[in-house]
Formats: C-alpha cells, sequence, structure tokens
C-alpha cells in the first residue's frame, strides 16, 4: 500500500475512509500483483503497468472507475460511462449499500486481458 495514497484516503470524511479502505482492499484482493500510486492526486491502480482503477473523492461521494470497460454494460442507478464508455464508474454516497463482490466481478473482468 502507498503511503501518498493512505494520506490522501485520511483527509476524507470518516464515512469516506471507510469505503476507501474497503475499495482498497478489493482491489488487492482482485488483483494480487497491482500497483497503488497517487497520480494526478487521485489513488490509482495499474496491472502490468496499465492503468486498472481509480478512486476519487469528492465532497459528497467517492468515485470507483475502471478502465477498459467498453465491453461492460451501464447498469442505471449503479454503473455510469465516462467519456466514450471505455471508463465505467460508480458514485457511492453516506450511507448507502455497496456491492463489493459486483464492483470485484466488474473489475476482475476490465483487468484480466491486462
Amino acid at each position: 500500500m502507498s503511503d501518498e495514497v493512505t494520506q490522501y484516503v485520511n483527509k476524507a470524511q470518516p464515512w469516506q475512509i471507510d469505503v476507501c479502505e474497503k475499495l482498497r482492499a478489493m482491489v488487492r484482493q482482485t488483483i494480487p500483483d497491482v500497483e497503488e500510486r497517487l497520480q494526478y492526486g487521485k489513488p490509482h491502480y495499474l496491472k502490468n503497468g496499465h492503468y486498472a482503477a481509480v478512486i476519487a473523492v469528492a465532497k459528497d461521494k467517492v468515485s470507483f472507475m475502471v478502465f477498459n470497460a467498453t465491453d461492460i454494460p451501464e447498469v442505471k442507478g449503479f454503473l455510469r460511462a465516462l467519456g466514450n464508455g471505455e471508463r465505467k464508474a460508480v458514485d457511492i454516497k453516506d450511507g448507502q449499500s455497496v456491492d463489493y463482490d459486483a464492483l470485484a466481478r466488474i473489475l476482475k473482468e476490465t483487468t484480466d486481458a491486462l
């Protein structure tokens, strides 16, 4: 785990810290050899030098974005497309239940070929 990422996470609100730590653990479990680093001011996760995911903390949410997701369908109210659809994101708000297993399945599918 990156100390820089830990410092980034620890600046957030308590509920956001909890979500971020669960996301970090899920990423490490899904991609055991993942590289975690702070890049462009946010935690980025790379597999074999390729972008896999990013966590972004905002005022009222935590966003988790996966790359290489062109073939992953959008899920209304859960997973939204960004740009040309190559990236997909989930926005997590305070008190919202999160299906970390579903996120892990999506991350695995988007990173298997990396």
